[in-house]
């Protein structure tokens, strides 16, 4: 029988983990880098501005550049909250300012087009062209638009948003639930696995459900699944039962859920079992790797980018590391904290490449909140190591809220869930 890690032995390991980085990077001192290497990021998420930030504190003699065109990050954790209307936009976005002021990392607001791994340069979009000695490539998520009917980047832009993207998607969601009439449904159409953050679209059906319950009690969300199950999926049905019986009905790809298209005319999602109609129709499509990573030849069959799971280096193209959601990580899912956390772990395996030195093997964490309701929250925690087989699930260290959790317990869920969001975007953007 598998042991469930309470929050406070997870929170022990998870010190235990950072003790364990700190002692293994406390050797690494400036005269060992004599003559300044060069590292380009391209991506300022979670990982890639985790990953500028500690390869200066690392190693301050290193030239660390972050390309991003955006100058404000809207993460996606949180981004529900914003769409239920708990949290403004500005509660979630995220500057560079200390990366640059206090860290000393280049950030040049641009977008890289293209990367020569022989020549070891990226192309910019305002045409600049850099060098790198290594590179880190963190891209984030792209979407397969040819897989789904009658659904395309224009109907996703104006007409069904995502919101997987984070930005202008969640605010025209948000707009969309405010001018819902009052019993007309909300269809949520998840993607089939691999895709990023896996209990989103459930988080985002519980929070449009807690904002009908109040303002239009009369409609439902009805959740069309390409799958036969989801993440967390015993806790997130309890808590639906619990605060919204009625009101959030879920269909398995056999039960109905399987999309064959849609029809943004009429509003209309067409499934194997018949039509369904709905007020505001949020289609999640399939994901692979953010579009530099496929264009340079950094993705497989698959979409996503295999790497060496002790380093993130490639294992298409030497010297280029690739971290967060458009790597392939094995069983740790694609999420913040985990982007988060391997950032760290290749910014640390970089420092050692340029020493000479062959990194070690690393520890891996994965934590993640969804809420329910403003004080019902759920979590899921994950300790990993590397095998040959790859990354995997360390037996007896997953932490899930328990199915009997008191009431006070997912309060404090929902309490714990905003210290994390603060608590890690402060350790990504300082």
């Amino acid at each position: 029988m598998e042991r469930k890690l309470s929050r406070r032995d997870f929170n022990k390991q998870l010190v235990s983990v950072a003790t364990a980085f700190s002692l293994g990077i406390a050797g690494f001192t400036k005269s060992a880098f004599a003559g300044s290497n060069r590292v380009l990021i391209i991506g300022g998420g979670f990982g890639g501005a985790t990953a500028a930030k500690y390869l200066r504190k690392l190693d301050p003699s290193l030239s660390v550049t972050l390309i991003e065109p955006k100058a404000v990050f809207y993460t996606g954790p949180l981004s529900n909250w914003v769409l239920a209307g708990l949290k403004t936009m500005q509660d979630i976005a995220q500057h560079y300012t200390t990366l640059k002021n206090r860290y000393n990392v280049t950030v040049i607001p641009d977008t890289a087009v293209s990367i020569d791994a022989v020549k070891k340069e990226v192309k910019l979009k305002s045409g600049k062209v850099l060098s790198y000695d290594r590179l880190i490539v963190s891209p984030g998520i792209d979407f397969t638009w040819d897989t789904i009917e009658g659904y395309s980047e224009k109907v996703a832009e104006h007409i069904m948003p995502h919101g997987f993207q984070g930005g202008s998607q969640i605010l025209l969601l948000r707009q969309q639930l405010l001018a819902l009439k009052d019993g007309s449904n909300v269809l949520i159409c998840p993607p089939v696995n691999s895709f990023r953050c896996p209990a989103s679209p459930y988080e985002r059906a519980s929070l449009i459900a807690m904002y009908l319950k109040k303002n239009k009690p009369k409609s439902k969300v009805i959740i069309l699944d390409h799958k036969e199950k989801f993440s967390m999926q015993e806790l997130f049905m309890q808590g639906w039962e619990r605060l919204y019986p009625g009101m959030i009905v879920w269909r398995a790809a056999t039960a109905g859920g399987n999309i064959e298209k849609v029809d943004a005319a009429s509003m209309t999602v067409v499934t194997e079992f018949g039509d369904e109609h709905g007020g505001m129709i949020n289609v999640i499509p399939p994901q692979k790797a953010g579009r530099i990573a496929y264009e340079a030849g950094l993705t497989d069959a698959t979409g996503w980018c295999p790497v060496n799971p002790e380093t993130f280096e490639s294992t298409i193209h030497q010297g280029i590391h690739v971290i967060g959601d458009a790597c392939m990580a094995g069983e740790m899912p694609k999420t913040g904290f985990a982007a988060n956390n391997q950032g760290k772990i290749a910014a640390a395996a970089i420092v050692s490449l340029f020493r000479g030195r062959q990194p070690g093997s690393p520890s891996l964490l994965s934590n993640c909140y969804s809420l329910i309701d403003n004080g019902y929250a759920i979590s899921v925690a994950g300790v990993y190591k590397v095998t040959p087989a790859g990354i995997v699930d360390i037996n007896g260290t997953k932490g899930l809220t328990p199915l009997d959790a008191s009431h006070e317990y997912l309060r404090q869920e929902a309490a714990l869930a905003w210290s994390w969001y603060k608590n890690i975007t402060k350790d990504v953007w300082g």
